[in-house]
């Protein structure tokens, strides 16, 4: 199992920065990928950015060069963060950790997908 903490989310202006944090803990085996999801009011849960590892970080068209996806081993597991920066107020949302375990399972491959609760961002002057 993996838990995923997401913190950093707040009320900011258009224009301004914010950094979201994903505190992950437990077994990191065969974890292949961790990433940002975002659902806005009424619309579906998208992709932000994901760092596949050993094969990159994608991005949402909405959000290249504006957002950055990194991450920091610690002791008790990864700290995952999307810094985000010149804000608009379509990049309003609840905020989604994400991390996704690939696994050989009866002949093919198999996907665990594993959620924080979320962490709001408002962009409104």
């Amino acid at each position: 199992q993996v838990q995923l903490v997401e913190s950093g989310g707040s009320l900011v202006q258009p224009g301004g920065s914010l950094r979201l944090s994903c505190e992950a803990s437990g077994s990191m085996y065969s974890i292949k990928d961790m990433g940002w999801y975002r659902q806005a009011s009424g619309k579906q849960r998208e992709l932000v950015g994901k760092m596949i590892f050993g094969n990159g970080i994608e991005y949402s068209d909405s959000v290249k060069g504006r957002f950055t996806v990194s991450i920091s081993e610690v002791n008790a597991g990864r700290i995952l963060y999307l810094q985000m920066n010149a804000l608009k107020p379509e990049d309003t949302a609840e905020y989604y950790c994400n991390a996704g375990r690939i696994y050989w399972n009866n002949g093919a491959f198999s996907r665990d997908d594993y959620w924080g609760r979320g962490t709001q961002v408002i962009v409104a002057s």
